[in-house]
């Protein structure tokens, strides 16, 4: 009798031992499996959203470090462009931008200015390296040492043509070896490239789409603005790493333009739409502490970081058009513009955009330019 009480017992003890055991083979036998899935479909869409949000990115990372070059003679004001290549707040540009210059600054991506000297310059070629000691610690551009850009190869060239800050053109890499003189600068070896380069490009950075490195100096472009040429960075390496090594600050002339465009009311409208409009591509890219440090102390000290962080982070997408810039009675810019948000909404996939007119005043605060007020209509 006791052998028929307990064999139910036994029987289900077995029974559960196998059944342990075969989940065990079973999990066993799946984590060694590779499972291949093939979906040309998603593939693509994945390729797609993975190439935008890259070259937002690359635009994005890389505009912090391309600034517009500011200067001033006996004769004339003019314009150019230039890069943050080190930790030092050193500035690689052309020399032509600054050969002749009684006065020299520069206007950073968020619209600061700041005097800038001159570290070295090239004897023949086009190119000089400047110096910021405020910039320094913030970082740069890499430049490319090793790999040289073959035809074919997409750029991208940045820089300010007509003072317009950061402006962007995509192109190939459609010529190589390209020997020429131009007002006295002989430019050797040169890249042709596909994206035209304009009066006030000159000296800003021809990117690598694919590695975001630096490959070239964009310098010259023909008339009809149908090309350019940019000159290969692995040439300069050399001179550039000499007259940095040499640079002292305490020898430096960083003789400014005193209150350059600071009460200029077109300058002013004009570096107002850009900070706005560098504010808002921040909070697209997620890049929230860049946009926190452009809004003023009182807006700082009335929310922390973390709060701002908060208020922006379900944005999805950010159009702006249509600026009203009036020019206050105090030297500030109040601008208006109208802007469609898309943001996503809580815990659902789907978004909502939202259509308002966004109200911003833009001025001077410790002889920095900052968004002062910002409101949502």
């Amino acid at each position: 009798m006791k052998t028929k009480r307990y064999a139910p017992i036994v029987l289900s003890v077995f029974v559960v031992c196998i059944g342990i055991a075969a989940i065990f083979f079973i999990h066993s036998f799946w984590q060694k499996k590779t499972i291949a899935i093939s979906n040309p479909v998603v593939n693509h869409v994945n390729e797609d959203v993975s190439d935008t949000t890259n070259l937002k990115s690359i635009l994005h990372e890389t505009g912090k470090y391309v600034v517009q070059i500011e200067t001033q003679n006996d004769v004339e004001t003019a314009t150019g462009s230039g890069f943050i290549f080190n930790e030092k707040g050193d500035i690689l540009t052309n020399l032509h931008v600054i050969d002749g210059a009684d006065f020299i600054q520069v206007r950073t991506a968020n619209a600061e200015i700041y005097p800038a000297a001159v570290v070295g310059k090239g004897k023949g070629n086009d190119v000089a390296v400047l110096r910021v000691p405020q910039l320094a610690g913030m970082g740069g551009l890499e430049l490319e040492k090793e790999n040289i850009p073959e035809i074919g190869d997409e750029v991208i060239a940045l820089g300010s043509p007509h003072g317009f800050q950061n402006t962007v053109t995509l192109g190939i890499i459609s010529g190589t070896e390209r020997n020429f003189s131009v007002d006295g600068y002989d430019y050797n070896n040169a890249y042709q490239i596909s994206a035209p380069i304009t009066y006030g490009n000159s000296g800003g950075p021809l990117i690598n789409r694919e590695t975001g490195h630096v490959v070239g100096i964009n310098s010259v472009g023909t008339e009809d603005g149908t090309i350019g040429f940019s000159i290969p960075i692995i040439d300069l390496l050399e001179d550039i790493d000499e007259w940095v090594a040499k640079a002292k600050n305490a020898d430096l002339d960083f003789t400014t333009i005193e209150h350059i465009n600071q009460e200029d009311p077109d300058q002013l409208s004009k570096d107002a739409e850009y900070i706005i409009g560098y504010f808002f591509d921040s909070l697209v890219i997620r890049d929230y502490i860049n946009a926190y440090t452009l809004i003023g102390d009182a807006l700082q000290k009335a929310q922390s970081y973390t709060s701002f962080r908060e208020k922006y982070i379900d944005i999805i997408s950010i159009d702006y058009k249509n600026f009203k810039n009036n020019m206050t009675d105090d030297n500030q810019m109040e601008s208006t513009v109208d802007v469609t948000i898309e943001k996503k909404l809580p815990n659902e996939e789907k978004t909502k955009k939202e259509s308002k007119k966004a109200v911003f005043t833009v001025g001077y605060e410790n002889d920095q330019l900052k968004i002062l007020r910002f409101e949502l209509k």
